[in-house]
């Protein structure tokens, strides 16, 4: 019987080359970086916030440069970042003293001071040695209470008008808090030089009432240093503050 006409012969389908399979060494280099990789996302994902507590008067508690600081600076670190606010408007370095254990008790790994504008009001009655008695207990108790925080005594804006003469000796007890600073292995930041950059009359817009800088130009004038000193020169200030570079006692 002859085969059938419809027979056609198939022909077994092609095998695809195989691919060489990589080294054993480089698989096994391949999964260690893998796995890094993934711990450290998780570490950077369980990181705490870096916290921040702002220590002091009316120019802390109504300054309205902490958000901006905050956004700032975790945007250089590439770090969320918590500021706290303890302070009171009037305030003087006896109520910081009544009161560094609320800050002690928040356990900050930054704290920022600042209480000598108040203490050179002539009505707030503080004298000069009161003012260093007081100021070297307050930093003595955070060196003490929070040994790994960094801590930094700052000097603000300057003061016109009614309020300025009311302050006589402000640079004096600015300078008082300074060497105390110094003495304890503590920073100090001075702002005023940033300050000084402006004319009378534009400081007069910036600080409408003698005292209480608004709060964009505090920002403005602080952020950009700030961020530079607790960065540790990660992300400098930028040109504009380049011509007056401040003081800074680390």
């Amino acid at each position: 019987m002859r085969p059938s006409s419809d027979f056609r012969r198939i022909a077994p389908a092609a095998t695809p080359p195989r691919r060489p399979s990589a080294p054993a060494g480089g698989r096994r280099r391949l999964a260690l970086a893998l796995l890094a990789f993934a711990a450290m996302n998780e570490a950077k994902a369980e990181a705490p916030p870096l916290h921040i507590v702002a220590f002091g008067t009316s120019l802390t508690a109504r300054g309205g440069w902490q958000p901006d600081l905050r956004q700032a600076l975790a945007a250089c670190l590439g770090r969320d970042v918590a500021i706290t606010t303890v302070a009171r408007s009037g305030s003087t370095s006896a109520w910081a003293l009544a009161n560094v254990e609320t800050v002690v008790a928040a356990r900050p790994d930054i704290v920022l001071v600042e209480f000598s504008v108040n203490d050179a009001a002539l009505d707030r009655l503080t004298t000069p040695g009161r003012s260093r008695a007081a100021m070297a207990a307050v930093l003595g108790r955070l060196r003490e209470g929070l040994p790994d925080a960094r801590v930094f005594s700052m000097a603000m804006n300057p003061i016109h008008g009614l309020r300025g003469l009311m302050r006589p000796f402000l640079d004096s007890y600015v300078e008082a808090h300074r060497r105390i600073a110094a003495g304890l292995g503590q920073g100090f930041i001075d702002f005023r030089p940033f300050w000084a950059e402006f004319s009378d009359a534009a400081l007069a817009r910036m600080i409408p009432d003698g005292a209480h800088p608004q709060p964009e130009a505090a920002s403005a004038i602080m952020v950009p240093r700030l961020v530079e000193v607790l960065s540790e020169g990660r992300c400098p200030a930028g040109r504009e503050h380049q011509g007056a570079p401040g003081r800074v006692d680390q």
